[in-house]
């Protein structure tokens, strides 16, 4: 029979493998700790230590996740993990590009320009999915398959 493992070390078995946010650090480890005053002990420990971090996961996060998704779907996801919006709004990608996003997304999806009303209303649900705002999804669904638009910087 294995000795049991402390919660510290746990911890460090956790972070050692993945950015995880203090959050999910906590509902990961709570069932294996004797009291809450021991565990709130080893996330005070390891956030002062920077061993784990709300800003580097926020980070990690929005660096994997923004090629797929907008700002609104980003945000609500790190809301979800615990994450302080003024934390994840540091790191949420720009407008240009967002819309370079969402545009690239759209193109991947669909391959061509919406042929109707039914087909346009699929896209933007698609991208409202996605979580990319009203003004983003009507930038993309209008200059999506324009090259020169995205060449020349811009509206």
């Amino acid at each position: 029979m294995k000795p049991q493992k402390s919660l510290r070390a746990r911890a460090m078995d956790i972070l050692s493998r993945q950015e995880v946010s203090r959050a999910g650090l906590r509902r990961k480890l709570a069932p294996h700790a004797e009291s809450t005053e021991e565990l709130e002990q080893v996330l005070a420990e390891f956030s002062e230590r920077n061993w784990q971090s709300d800003e580097r996961y926020a980070e990690a996060y929005i660096h994997s996740k923004s090629r797929l998704h907008g700002t609104l779907r980003l945000k609500q996801a790190l809301s979800a993990q615990g994450i302080d919006e003024e934390i994840s709004t540091r790191f949420l990608p720009d407008r240009d590009s967002e819309r370079q996003t969402a545009a690239a997304v759209l193109r991947k999806k669909f391959k061509q320009p919406a042929a109707d009303l039914k087909e346009k209303q699929k896209q933007v649900r698609f991208l409202a999915y996605r979580g990319f705002d009203m003004d983003t999804i009507q930038t993309a669904l209008r200059y999506a398959w324009d090259e020169e638009y995205w060449q020349d910087g811009y509206e």
